[in-house]
């Protein structure tokens, strides 16, 4: 039963290699490919909802028991990222369908779009370092192509900076396996922990860490994020709504699993670093966000924020704060794939990405401009929307902990999201229009419905969070008792 755990990536990866030979038939590879996806989403919901019944599954390729071989684990942490992962990719590829345009289209995009997700969800169910960089290094290859797809010069010149430094980002991990393997001698990550709390985290292991914690930082856009609005904003809308929504959550993922399962033994060096520089990177993003005319800037320096936002609790580090992070990640999967499909809508009716260049524009669009504000409401927390429970439990994660700056500092900078996206609600939807009804574009219904879908899953999520509660509060369980995922990997009590 166990083999169907590995589903959630082989599903994407044989679907994109089967549509190579299938270029010329653009209506059967959106079809494909959008089924592929909703299959791999009913998968990942039968093992969510396995793990529940039967505790963390693991599969062993070949037989080779732990820690030797090739591991996938599917714990309730891995496979609800991969289920939201799932869900997302497959509404944002509706609005591919009517955006992304057939040029595109003929030179692989749907082909590349689900390798992304086969590394993404490979990344989230491998169980070991080295798979783990491989996984990576699919989704990256694959957003390489993407984020120069169309070759349009500013695709060009920020792929330059991008494809750079996660070569760089690479480089970095492939030297802390190297050392990590050469002082501990295992790449399974149960055994990693095992072997380290039984010889203790040594200052040689601290220094290791602090590698992972650089590679993971450029990945996720921790502090290091200079690369990231750029990158963010320069490929079609479609392609930056899947970066927006999935890449930087890999990396976040990275980080938790690292630093809740292998070093967490000398947290006031390691654990107090991630809150120093999630705190760097909340009012870095903050200034960002409201520095800029650009919508789509302004956006992704919402992306930085949200970085630091999450791992403040894993900073925090305790049951209460680490769920209120897994809840936040998946809801900002979902807000910020909705705020770029809005952004990218915007722009297509109008011609112009600059907020003094729109205004008046739910006169012509109501409902684009409520769901606008829709999302604004979400990421404000204001109940009974998907970011209120997240916010809750950080906060009270914090307030448990006595760490009452790390509070201030993520509320605050929760104060620069709101401002930056009322204000552009403000300059771009209220005030009188600039389009005539002769020059009003019609706001076709297939790009609009994607929209609509995120903007209903923000929330249901947030008034179904009771629903999710179970197998959040089992993520968060499983992250804070290493000994619950090692048990599971190497097959103990069962």
């Amino acid at each position: 039963m166990n083999n169907i755990i590995v589903m959630p990536m082989i599903i994407p990866l044989l679907t994109g290699i089967v549509l190579v030979f299938l270029r010329p038939y653009i209506k059967i590879q959106r079809m494909l490919t959008f089924l592929a996806l909703v299959a791999t989403a009913g998968v990942s919901l039968y093992i969510l909802n396995s793990i529940q019944a039967n505790g963390i599954l693991t599969l062993n390729f070949g037989g080779w028991l732990p820690p030797y071989g090739i591991l996938f684990v599917a714990d309730s942490f891995s496979v609800l990222l991969v289920l939201t992962t799932s869900i997302v990719s497959s509404i944002i590829l509706l609005y591919a369908f009517s955006s992304i345009g057939e040029a595109r289209e003929n030179m692989f995009f749907y082909t590349f779009v689900l390798l992304l997700i086969a590394g993404v969800n490979g990344s989230f169910l491998t169980g070991d370092l080295f798979n783990l960089f491989v996984s990576f290094e699919v989704m990256l290859l694959a957003s390489y192509v993407l984020i120069t797809l169309g070759g349009r010069k500013i695709q060009l010149v920020e792929s330059i900076k991008y494809v750079a430094i996660n070569v760089l980002s690479s480089w970095f991990f492939l030297l802390g396996i190297a050392y990590l393997y050469g002082t501990i001698g295992t790449l399974n990550m149960a055994h990693l922990s095992e072997r380290i709390a039984e010889v203790g985290q040594t200052p040689l292991l601290t220094v290791i860490s602090l590698i992972f914690l650089l590679v993971f930082s450029l990945k996720s856009g921790l502090l290091l994020y200079f690369w990231l609005p750029g990158s963010y904003s320069a490929p079609p809308t479609a392609i930056a709504a899947l970066f927006g929504a999935l890449l930087t959550k890999v990396g976040i993922y990275a980080m938790f699993r690292m630093f809740t399962l292998v070093f967490y033994h000398e947290p006031s060096i390691t654990h107090t670093l991630i809150g120093i520089m999630a705190v760097l990177t909340m009012i870095g993003g903050s200034i960002g966000a409201i520095a800029y005319k650009d919508i789509r800037q302004i956006i992704s320096y919402n992306v930085i924020i949200t970085v630091g936002f999450i791992l403040v609790g894993l900073a925090i580090s305790t049951e209460i704060a680490i769920q209120g992070s897994i809840y936040y990640l998946v809801h900002d999967m979902i807000i910020k794939a909705l705020l770029f499909l809005l952004a990218g809508t915007m722009i297509y009716l109008t011609g112009s990405a600059r907020i003094e260049d729109m205004s008046g524009l739910i006169r012509n669009y109501p409902l684009l401009g409520w769901l606008f504000f829709l999302s604004i409401l979400s990421l404000a927390g204001i109940p009974p929307l998907s970011g209120f429970i997240g916010k809750l439990y950080i906060g009270q994660g914090a307030v448990e902990a006595g760490v009452y700056g790390l509070l201030v500092i993520a509320f605050l900078s929760s104060l620069f999201v709101l401002y930056s996206l009322l204000r552009i609600f403000m300059n771009t939807f209220w005030g009188e229009t600039i389009i005539s009804e002769d020059d009003e574009t019609p706001l076709r219904k297939r790009l609009l419905l994607p929209v609509v879908l995120l903007g209903a899953a923000t929330i249901v999520l947030g008034i179904g969070a009771e629903g999710i509660s179970v197998y959040v509060s089992d993520a968060a369980h499983t992250l804070m008792n290493p000994t619950v995922y090692i048990d599971a990997v190497m097959q103990r009590n069962q």
